[in-house]
């Protein structure tokens, strides 16, 4: 069943609107394809071959993805350009002198950001994804970076729009989803506060949690070479902590713990 969406004038194909939003901002030098790995990704590129425009697709490592998103990418995209960070997801913690929380995510900036500078950058992002994404719009300037501008061809289409045209274009995609992963981003993200979805990561990828774990130990024993004192005493303390409070809403209190 085609993607339609009611008009004033009847129906019209969300796909073929998608594509038409395409071809109407493409620049001369094609567009910069953020590419992640994810079900959006995988739809915008697809769009953008049958819309037979120009684009250059990039992946930003941030370091703690999946595997199984990084290995879907290398067998399935290999023309997407693979674009590494300076520092990894854990030296950056440690430079940082505090781990990402949900209120202070700057990994996103530092990791999944990059590129694009003077670009126009196609993406996935969907109103339907979160509440702070409803509101966003289908051309935008970069509030960081005013040289770039993003389009969000699929920014009105719903999670069962997605997968309904990833099923009838028999699209590739990683199998994280058929295993009951509803997001395939990074590992322990602090933008992910259901319980249920830390510990299923908690458990599917333990040497990402060491990896954490032994960082946090880092982390500790640097603020304390500056004089810094701090809350935790041990890399778990830390990750458990973070996993359970780190997670949530701003909660004035924590500031204060790597003052």
């Amino acid at each position: 069943m085609p993607l339609i969406e009611p008009t004033l004038f009847g129906t019209r194909n969300k796909v073929q609107i998608a594509i038409e939003r395409l071809r109407t901002f493409c620049p001369p030098e094609g567009y910069y394809l953020a590419f992640s790995g994810g079900k959006d990704s995988v739809t915008i590129k697809a769009l953008a071959d049958m819309a037979e425009i120009k684009y250059d697709a990039h992946y930003n490592v941030t370091t703690i993805d999946p595997p199984e998103v990084t290995r879907f990418i290398r067998d399935q995209h290999p023309d997407v350009v693979w674009e590494r960070p300076k520092r990894s997801m854990f030296r950056l913690i440690i430079m940082k002198q505090w781990p990402p929380l949900r209120q202070w995510r700057y990994c996103c900036e530092r990791l999944k950001e990059r590129g694009g500078k003077g670009r126009k950058v196609l993406t996935g992002i969907r109103h339907q994804e979160s509440g702070q994404r409803k509101n966003r719009q289908m051309v935008e300037t970069c509030y960081s970076d005013p040289t770039k501008t993003f389009i969000h061809p699929i920014i009105d289409w719903s999670d069962r729009d997605v997968w309904e045209f990833i099923k009838t274009e028999d699209l590739p995609y990683c199998s994280l989803y058929d295993e009951g992963f509803h997001r395939v981003g990074c590992i322990l993200c602090p933008y992910e506060g259901n319980a249920q979805n830390i510990q299923k990561q908690i458990e599917r990828w333990p040497q990402f949690v060491k990896a954490y774990i032994r960082t946090f130990d880092r982390l500790i024993k640097y603020r304390d070479s500056l004089g810094k004192e701090t809350t935790f005493k041990t890399g778990q303390e830390l990750f458990d902590w973070w996993i359970d409070r780190g997670h949530r809403k701003k909660d004035p209190q924590e500031a204060r713990l790597f003052e």
